[in-house]
């Protein structure tokens, strides 16, 4: 088994604490995905786990076992760097069967499993070349085969295709999930990539700040938010977030602000008349009504921008006080300068509290 528990782990640098308090249970053969912004902490979380920072608090158990103050080599594991970390003096075969030599394994148990990772990974082509005449998404193959020859218990990847451009991203995303299917291997990856989050995650946990905002599967993260810095992080385009004051009506609640006004009922969001809330809506989901719609409309406004996205245009509508998008159909865009008017569903709002930022959803 190789599960991470990770309990009131605790970094700082001098008097500077940079992960506060960090406590995690990966599953065996589970896909961790920690994503946020730069200086989140969670290549540092990474770093502690593979034993190349030292933990000033709490404890981390791998398979069981603490490892606190074990050495990388004695953890089980295997990291691939952004960087790919090859000797370019070394050709791919050699670079792929360092750590086994270092092992002193027999040489044909080293030259099967070199055969086998370089199979796997559609490397045999390359293996007597040195990694200057490879491809940076070539370069990352070899990386991850050399951590692969190792059979960890766990893979620790910090941020591995951030250096490819769009195109090698996107295989290389592929590689690694088909990889993980196969190898069934516990898997931590680092990324301030929604994109590698959303695709390769069975868990993202997103961090800010050192601290975890919320934890849960891709769809969990998306179409649940817990609080308002997860609803304007993930998305692209962004959560459209619209400050309002709350007022009771006979229907529920009354929500204004920003050139908006809707009526809500009374059960879906835990609301106090006078508050101060911010509503949020993904592009997709707010709706430019046909003139004549029976559809009630929360407002009008002005086109001030089409972008267009192959089948489908992102609009932008200026409603004087604020600005929002709208994901539509290609062929139903509307003319810049046109005027729109627009509806959202209930079941497609989210609202937080102003305050305190969390999520009012019951």
């Amino acid at each position: 088994m190789a599960e991470i528990h990770c309990t009131h782990l605790n970094k700082k640098y001098g008097d500077v604490e940079v992960v506060p308090d960090f406590n995690l249970h990966v599953e065996d053969h589970e896909f961790v995905v920690f994503l946020g912004p730069s200086g989140c902490g969670k290549s540092t979380i990474l770093r502690m786990m593979a034993g190349l920072e030292d933990i000033t608090g709490g404890e981390l158990k791998i398979g069981g076992k603490i490892v606190n103050d074990a050495e990388p080599g004695d953890r089980g594991i295997a990291m691939v760097f952004q960087n790919y970390a090859l000797y370019p003096h070394m050709s791919i075969r050699e670079n792929i069967a360092f750590g086994l030599r270092r092992l002193k394994r027999p040489e044909a148990e080293i030259v099967k499993r070199v055969d086998d990772v370089t199979s796997m990974l559609g490397l045999e082509p390359y293996v007597d070349r040195n990694p200057a005449e490879l491809s940076g998404g070539q370069q990352q193959r070899v990386a991850i085969a050399r951590a692969m020859i190792k059979t960890p218990d766990v893979f620790l990847f910090d941020e591995p295709l951030s250096n490819l451009d769009a195109k090698l991203r996107a295989h290389m995303r592929y590689e690694i999930a088909r990889l993980h299917k196969e190898l069934r291997t516990t898997s931590v990856y680092v990324t301030h990539d929604q994109m590698e989050a959303m695709t390769l995650a069975d868990r993202i946990v997103l961090l800010n700040m050192g601290k975890i905002e919320q934890v849960g599967t891709p769809e969990e993260i998306y179409e649940q938010p817990q609080s308002l810095f997860v609803a304007g992080f993930i998305g692209t385009p962004a959560m459209n977030l619209l400050d309002m004051a709350v007022k009771e009506s006979r229907q529920g609640w009354i929500l204004s602000g920003g050139g908006i006004e809707l009526t809500i009922g009374p059960d879906v969001f835990s609301l106090q008349s006078g508050q101060k809330v911010v509503l949020g809506f993904r592009p997709s989901k707010l709706n430019i009504l046909e003139p004549g719609s029976s559809d009630k409309a929360i407002s009008a406004g002005v086109v001030d921008m089409v972008e267009f996205h192959g089948d489908d245009v992102l609009v932008g509508i200026n409603l004087g006080e604020s600005r929002v998008t709208a994901f539509v159909d290609a062929s139903e865009r509307p003319e810049e300068g046109s005027q729109v008017s627009f509806g959202l569903a209930e079941q497609d709002m989210h609202i937080f509290d102003l305050k305190t930022e969390l999520s009012l959803r019951n």
